[in-house]
């Protein structure tokens, strides 16, 4: 952690470092954001990292991606994000707002009931289908109102879709035998370079017919609340590459992740509302192509942590276990279709 890391956890954390009266705030991190969870309010600072895919190193950037991330949410979200507002230094001390100079910049977001996330309530053996049909419905007005822009065209070609497949297994050769097994590996790099082969047409539809779109990009269980209106959140503001696509992308990671917890009868009841509601029956043939996808990415993703050297041993295992699961999830899907 870096000094100015520890001082933004040290001195933001306190009930005086808010505008607002709260009690005691609670500190979240992740690899690239500090959350603080206060009593009606949750900021978002975002760390001074570059990973490539992502870059927050400069002060100019953080603010750029603080107003995209505000902007891009009040899509789905308006009643929880509000504003981008300056950290700046009172008294010594680090503070959201004041008058100072800006030493960083912060997602100010209204707090909303955890208790009712997807995942805690899928966990818990009380996610009901009603609940799934209004979050597809969500979804699928979120999906059928946003605009067709010509320029985001590119990004469902089979050239695009593939650049991105080709990286994944580009990027897990190293996990093969660790995370993934070699039968796993050549099935799924065989089944996508076949729907390449033979669905170029349908690739090529989906674009004609506007269903490649500025999308969420990273429909987690997690992501999404059972409020009124339903609460989608954290969408992906860091990098255009990973939110634009076909919506068919967008839907099918949320399928995938209801697959993953065990409930295949939720996924189809979320499949038939999003249908009905989207008006777009094509989707299905694009699905099983993205849940493999998707569920390969998330293979891809947990597998990394097996080389951090900052994760203890136990926090690996338990990695391993996850991305192995994932992988097997994917290749499920393509023996369903081989079968």
């Amino acid at each position: 952690m870096t000094e100015q890391d520890a001082r933004i956890a040290q001195d933001l954390v306190r009930p005086e470092a808010f505008p607002e009266e709260t009690g005691p705030a609670t500190l979240i991190q992740t690899h690239i954001s500090f959350v603080f969870i206060a009593d009606e309010h949750v900021y978002k600072v975002k760390k001074a990292v570059d990973f490539g895919f992502l870059d927050f190193s400069s002060l100019e950037k953080r603010k750029h991606f603080c107003d995209a991330e505000v902007s891009l949410n009040r899509r789905l979200s308006p009643h929880v994000y509000l504003e981008v507002v300056p950290v700046t230094e009172s008294d010594g001390r680090l503070v959201f707002g004041g008058d100072g100079e800006p030493v960083d910049w912060a997602v100010r977001m209204r707090r909303i009931p955890m208790d009712r996330q997807m995942l805690k309530l899928i966990e818990a053996g009380n996610l009901v289908e009603p609940d799934v049909r209004r979050v597809a419905e969500t979804i699928a007005k979120f999906h059928r109102e946003e605009p067709v822009k010509p320029e985001l065209a590119k990004f469902g070609t089979l050239e695009t879709v593939k650049f991105n497949t080709d990286e994944n297994f580009e990027q897990t050769t190293g996990y093969i035998d660790r995370t993934i097994t070699r039968e796993q590996y050549d099935a799924l790099k065989g089944y996508t370079d076949r729907f390449y082969r033979d669905r170029a047409d349908l690739l090529a539809r989906r674009i004609s017919d506007g269903f490649v779109k500025d999308c969420h990009g990273d429909l987690h269980l997690e992501h999404i609340i059972l409020t009124d209106p339903v609460t989608v959140f954290d969408c992906i503001e860091f990098n255009e590459r990973f939110r634009y696509s076909d919506t068919a992308a967008d839907i099918a990671f949320l399928a995938m992740e209801l697959d993953f917890r065990g409930r295949p009868e939720l996924t189809k009841v979320l499949m038939d509302a999003y249908v009905t509601a989207s008006g777009d029956p094509d989707v299905m043939g694009m699905l099983t192509f993205y849940k493999v996808y998707r569920a390969y990415v998330r293979g891809k993703v947990i597998s990394f942590r097996l080389d951090d050297p900052n994760i203890p041993e136990d926090e690996k295992r338990k990695a391993t276990e996850s991305a192995s699961r994932y992988f097997e999830l994917a290749h499920s899907y393509v023996a369903e279709v081989l079968a």
